[in-house]
């Protein structure tokens, strides 16, 4: 264990938060390291401020002297116009979800593609990616598809409900990935998709608590395919206890909330975390979660 007197006062600003796991993750990892760290959510639906506030909160932030803050949804877009700097994987994604206080300045980051990269390359390496399907494509699914691609897979569908953002989404992950295709789709291509996938990524919010159920029909699942999960409370959705059931290899979504934190703390800190130290400490965290504060947490979010 190191020990600093540096002390880290770093906040997550987003809607319905109250059940994040990242306060007791970032400050458990600390503790290793003999760090004094407070991490604090500021949930938007309990203060009553619209997400558009997000420049206004940061700036209250640096003044209370904030080293940091996550952002997640519905913010990570929306964060953008109120920074000083954007690292280069987060101006391609257009997209933030960590912001480092430096100086005065604001710098956005964005760990949900590596967090998501991550999991994939740990848990699914061996996997098939020549073809995979993606379902959602707003905060989250940007980052999730350059991740995708960015371990190989070589044809990628995006699907959303909202159909022009499936295709903006496609044009830029194309330009990203020039030696890849990558195609809008619709949901009436799905059934056929699916049965001919390798793989099948959730983006959407389908299979929250508000949001109940899965985002297709499981029973084109049959057992070939691999599913993963960008939801982590809970983090058995019905998507990934239906792909288990009929022998589906699966990355939950708790790999993703874990692969964003260590690389949001490692930003903050300066310091090297542990991924299966964050990781069994996140399972942990989960069994003294009452189901109920559980559901109230939106997915993707740190």
């Amino acid at each position: 264990m190191s020990t600093t007197s540096e002390s880290y006062l770093v906040g997550l600003i987003g809607s319905g938060i109250t059940a994040s796991t990242s306060p007791a993750l970032h400050e458990a990892e600390a503790r290793h390291h003999g760090l004094h760290y407070l991490y604090r959510p500021i949930d938007l639906d309990l203060i009553g401020r619209p997400a558009q506030d997000v420049g206004e909160l940061l700036a209250a932030g640096r003044d209370l002297g904030f080293n940091a803050f996550n952002i997640t949804h519905p913010c990570k877009q929306l964060v953008l116009p109120h920074l000083d700097e954007v690292a280069p994987e987060a101006a391609v994604l257009k997209a933030v979800n960590t912001v480092l206080i430096r100086e005065g300045r604001f710098i956005g980051h964005n760990t949900d593609q590596s967090g998501f990269a991550a999991g994939l390359a740990t848990e699914l390496s061996d996997a098939p990616k020549d073809t995979v399907v993606q379902l959602g494509t707003g905060g989250a699914g940007s980052a999730v598809a350059a991740a995708l691609l960015g371990e190989g897979v070589q044809h990628l569908y995006l699907i959303d409900v909202a159909p022009a953002r499936a295709t903006e989404l496609a044009h830029a992950m194309s330009a990203m990935f020039p030696g890849q295709t990558v195609d809008a789709a619709t949901t009436a291509d799905l059934p056929g998709l699916v049965r001919a996938a390798d793989g099948i990524v959730n983006a959407t919010p389908v299979g929250m608590h508000h949001h109940p159920g899965a985002p297709i029909d499981t029973g084109l699942l049959d057992g070939t395919q691999w599913v993963a999960e960008v939801i982590y409370l809970p983090v058995d959705t019905d998507l990934i206890v239906a792909a288990r059931t009929v022998g589906c290899r699966v990355l939950d979504g708790g790999h993703m909330a874990v692969g964003q934190a260590l690389d949001a703390f490692r930003l903050i800190t300066g310091i090297e975390p542990d991924r299966s130290r964050m990781r069994a400490h996140f399972l942990e965290i989960l069994k003294t979660r009452p189901s109920g504060a559980q559901n109230r947490t939106l997915q993707a979010q740190p």
